[in-house]
């Protein structure tokens, strides 16, 4: 398959709305949210996690998370693959980014190419998804990493599963997956919970056919996710479950924020 790679910087989509698009507003406010974030500094790093994509005001705090884990190993991790949802454009299977770099108010992101997945820049053009988690890359990681974001449509789990696998084949040592999903949308707070338990209990569980398309935006790259743990023998773990309703007070029509990490096998 050829490289998916073009002289294209793809510019941000959705600054000065999901998140600010003031550079040092944008880096203090990462900063303030990672800082806030106790994690034990003899946690190890893991191969995957799976992380929002809400607006910063929303979901930033428990995406942070994620982050700042990262954060604490940035001199380990060269390459970052993405994979989620394409909100914006019909989608069947998967669709890598054909740029060179994406551009955010905090400066350029280089970008991998794949052999792994065709390209399309229709999904990418105005998603949200991948974008947001840049942002959050270059404060934690620095400017020394790059990226391989693949938007996943409608498609089968174990495909999802062994695109996962290959590209994270391909990229090699260093390398970290980030799965991007929200899960309930628009439920009042409490039933929003006790969807997103019942979702969250799936992962765990390691039972990716149990998850619906109602229950997560990234549905499909959530699925081959967890279904890539599975295959491979890893057990994803809970670090935070919330919703809209834990950053605004609002409670009746919410979305629901994950956040895992998947543990490696232990040896």
């Amino acid at each position: 398959m050829p490289s998916t790679k073009s002289d294209t910087v793809r510019p941000p989509a959705v600054a000065g709305r999901f998140y600010s698009a003031d550079p040092d507003r944008l880096r203090a406010e990462i900063t303030g949210l990672l800082a806030a974030v106790e994690t034990d500094p003899g946690e190890r790093l893991e191969d995957a996690y799976i992380v929002p994509h809400a607006g910063y005001r929303f979901s930033g705090a428990v995406a942070a998370q994620v982050y700042a884990r990262l954060a604490a190993h940035r001199d380990r991790i060269r390459r970052v693959v993405l994979v989620g949802p394409s909100h914006h454009h019909p989608l069947r299977g998967h669709a890598a980014a054909p740029y060179s770099a994406w551009q955010t108010p905090l400066g350029r992101v280089n970008a991998a190419p794949t052999g792994v997945v065709g390209s399309s820049r229709l999904p990418h053009e105005a998603e949200h998804s991948l974008e947001v988690q840049l942002p959050f890359l270059q404060v934690a990681l620095g400017d020394r990493f790059e990226v391989t974001p693949v938007a996943v449509g409608m498609s089968q789990t174990p495909d999802t599963a062994r695109a996962i696998s290959s590209l994270l084949e391909e990229a090699g040592e260093g390398t970290v997956l980030l799965c991007s999903t929200d899960l309930s949308h628009y439920h009042d707070d409490e039933t929003a919970r006790r969807l997103d338990q019942s979702t969250a209990a799936s992962i765990e569980a390691l039972r990716p056919r149990e998850i619906s398309t109602s229950d997560a935006c990234g549905v499909f790259a959530l699925r081959g996710t967890v279904a890539w743990a599975d295959a491979t023998g890893r057990r994803p773990r809970r670090l935070a479950l919330a919703t809209s309703a834990d950053a605004t007070g609002q409670t009746d029509r919410v979305v629901g924020y994950p956040v895992f990490a998947i543990d490696s096998p232990r040896l």
